[in-house]
């Protein structure tokens, strides 16, 4: 019944995340793992073994590492750099938060010209999912946990689509069990969550939260789209 429905922050958030991840159960049913590291181009970024890595940072404590690039702000996140300088970050901890240069932060923040050619690579299911489940268990460890261990260390990368999904699906339950505890107070605290690798230190839990679902709704909005074109990749061409 509507009268039931409760509507304060967190239970709103909580409802969005436990929606977001029931349609997310659904479409990812049946992920085989050929399709899981299907590579939509050459080149595309993915879980590869550690002595195949062609990207310069990939990273995992594993045989099985994340493709990660050279440190930059790709052009279709400037504007993600503008909302961020809008609402109170220093040019310093914008650079900090894409380990960049401030020079670099700079550049972006004066870009008025022609738009620049979109860079973001292409990725696989493996990396979307991969790149969450790392967002998410160092989240915890820095919000829950004991604030220690680096979150590129935390998540074993595996080419099988069973094993990481039966890993991210935990996951995502110890996240959500723990945001369920969290009291008001806390929801306003700046700063509960320390993670390292973003503006959470900088920025009231309940934002964070936010955030976290948008992140968690995104990437398996890409999953799902690149299943829709697993599906479809042998179709002739209209």
């Amino acid at each position: 019944m509507a009268g039931d429905t409760r509507t304060d922050r967190l239970d709103l958030l909580l409802g969005q995340f436990d929606q977001a991840r029931e349609m997310a159960g659904v479409r990812l049913k049946g992920l085989g793992d050929e399709e899981f590291l299907w590579e939509p181009v050459a080149g595309s970024w993915s879980v590869r073994r550690r002595s195949e890595a062609s990207t310069p940072r990939a990273y995992g404590p594993g045989e099985w590492v994340l493709d990660q690039g050279a440190p930059d702000i790709p052009a279709n996140e400037y504007a993600e750099v503008a909302r961020q300088a809008a609402g109170g970050m220093t040019v310093s901890g914008i650079a900090d938060d894409w380990s960049v240069s401030v020079e670099r932060v700079e550049q972006v923040l004066a870009h008025t010209g022609e738009p620049e050619p979109d860079d973001t690579p292409v990725t696989t299911i493996a990396w979307r999912l991969g790149h969450l489940h790392s967002c998410l268990a160092g989240q915890w460890e820095w919000t829950f946990g004991e604030r220690r261990q680096d979150p590129k260390l935390l998540v074993d990368f595996t080419p099988s689509a069973s094993v990481a999904l039966d890993r991210f699906w935990a996951v995502t339950g110890r996240w959500r069990d723990s945001v369920a505890a969290v009291t008001e107070e806390q929801l306003d605290t700046v700063g509960f969550s320390q993670y390292p690798y973003g503006s959470d230190p900088d920025d009231p839990f309940v934002s964070v939260l936010a955030g976290a679902n948008l992140e968690f709704i995104h990437h398996m909005a890409e999953i799902s789209l690149l299943r829709d074109l697993w599906r479809g990749r042998f179709s002739a061409s209209g």
